[in-house]
């Protein structure tokens, strides 16, 4: 889109393009050799093992005496889109034979202090 040879200057285009120069001359890194070795040991592991996340992936690699602790195993597991497979918390569901209490306050209209009080039961520690 910016182009060089241009009759306006680079100054001119980046900034009608709302884009900082800078973005013009970065180029791309890319992973380094480890982390790619690092990338392939995480995906054939994952393959046999896919409800590994992070953590489990880690202890994996310093078992088998690879350095590399989870953060990093986190972004490389990101880079891939490697998403592990759980069984997520099921505590939604009611329980059928629970029984649903009625309530009282539903056409009551409240219009003066000290006409309705509340509790709270709920245990603290």
């Amino acid at each position: 889109m910016v182009s060089r040879d241009h009759k306006l200057s680079v100054r001119r285009q980046c900034a009608l393009l709302t884009l900082a120069r800078s973005n013009l001359y970065y180029e791309p890194k890319g992973e380094s050799a480890e982390n790619l070795r690092f990338m392939e040991i995480i995906d054939k592991q994952f393959l046999e093992t896919p409800w590994y996340g992070s953590r489990q992936m880690a202890r994996y690699m310093k078992r088998n005496d690879h350095k590399c602790g989870r953060h990093r195993v986190r972004r490389l597991m990101r880079l891939m889109r490697l998403v592990p497979i759980y069984q997520e918390p099921n505590t939604s569901k009611k329980h059928p034979q629970h029984k649903i209490w009625p309530y009282l306050l539903r056409n009551v209209v409240i219009d003066r202090p000290n006409q309705v009080w509340c509790a709270d039961i709920t245990l603290s520690n």
